[in-house]
């Protein structure tokens, strides 16, 4: 790790001192844990006016990423995204500076250290976040009805994704897994036969809006992180996904991240102009969500079987089973309940 900070921090210096104003050279730059597909680096600019703290977003190792997955942005086309939702009100941490080749550290880009937390065990529990945690769910609703005015006519290049379109590739993807969930099957028939009648203006979808992509202050919603998986879909997508069961960690009686009701998350939207909401659409999503979770998770166990054998995969990929039970509740709600 020594080495691989030395090797960074000259070049990284040259960089800040040539494109952040006023800067003078750079402090404390260590690689944090965080970061599931790209490397996060945190450090200070040096000026005379006092420290700046900056964050460097790279492609592991430097080398450059092209959308990894197929569904993945590139590094400069997600620097691209922040930047235009901070036009439209978005709470982000503003891009500094998106790196060159010609300055020798890789494809990525610096942005802005907001303070915060994105862990949702703190978050959900801590007493530091007692006051943020019923302001979040309608704060979340208010954020989303701004990325969904972003102009289309300004987005880069981006994979566009129907409600359809994704059925479709889960269901190809969960055949090819070739382990049967009878739960999943019925899924997949109750979606087909419960398709929105007609799809929404389709917008900017962040497409990973939940606990963990979330800066968290005490006084609520902070920033906007992780933008990777941004697509053209309809935006009910995002106003779905953070309801799924696995990101309430264990609150799963408040159904919005474990800290709020899809009655604030709506309303919130809502106020802030971003239409009307059906919360059928929205139940439509958060079925399709959840299923596209579980099929992840068979994912992980089928790669964890053909020989990779990381504890990582072989804990998410058991979670397959728990999507089923999350499934039924979805479908066959109790009397009563979510």
């Amino acid at each position: 790790m020594a080495a691989e900070t030395n090797s960074i921090s000259g070049l990284l210096t040259d960089a800040v001192k040539r494109h952040i104003p006023g800067a003078t050279g750079i402090a404390d730059l260590r690689r944090l844990s965080g970061g599931a597909s790209q490397e996060i680096w945190s450090f200070d600019a040096t000026t005379e006016a006092g420290m700046i703290p900056l964050i460097l977003r790279r492609a592991p190792g430097g080398f450059r990423d092209t959308g990894r997955s197929g569904t993945a942005v590139t590094l400069e086309t997600e620097a691209k995204l922040i930047s235009l939702a901070e036009e439209v009100g978005v709470p982000v941490p503003p891009v500094r500076y998106v790196l060159t080749e010609a300055d020798g550290i890789g494809q990525g880009f610096i942005m802005d250290r907001i303070p915060g937390e994105t862990l949702a065990r703190k978050i959900l529990r801590d007493e530091e976040f007692a006051n943020a945690r019923p302001k979040l769910a309608r704060q979340c609703g208010e954020v989303l009805a701004k990325l969904h005015t972003v102009e289309k006519s300004k987005l880069p290049p981006l994979r566009i994704a129907s409600g359809r379109d994704e059925v479709e590739q889960y269901f190809k993807t969960y055949k090819e897994l070739d382990y049967p969930h009878p739960v999943f099957e019925l899924a997949f028939r109750w979606l087909k036969d419960n398709a929105p009648p007609g799809e929404m203006e389709l917008t900017l979808v962040h497409g990973d809006f939940r606990n963990g992509n979330l800066m968290i202050g005490p006084d609520g919603l902070r920033a906007v992180l992780d933008w990777e998986i941004a697509h053209v879909g309809d935006p009910m997508a995002d106003l779905s996904w953070i309801c799924i069961n696995p990101w309430r960690f264990g609150n799963i009686d408040m159904p919005v991240g474990g800290f709020g009701t899809r009655e604030d998350l709506f309303a919130g939207y809502e106020a802030a102009g971003g239409g009307k909401v059906d919360p059928a659409h929205v139940k439509f999503w958060e079925v399709l969500g959840t299923l596209k979770w579980g099929v992840m998770c068979m994912g992980m166990a089928s790669a964890f079987l053909q020989g990779d054998r990381s504890v990582e995969r072989a804990t998410i990929g058991r979670r397959s089973s728990e999507t089923e039970v999350d499934l039924m509740r979805l479908l066959a709600p109790l009397t009563g309940r979510e």
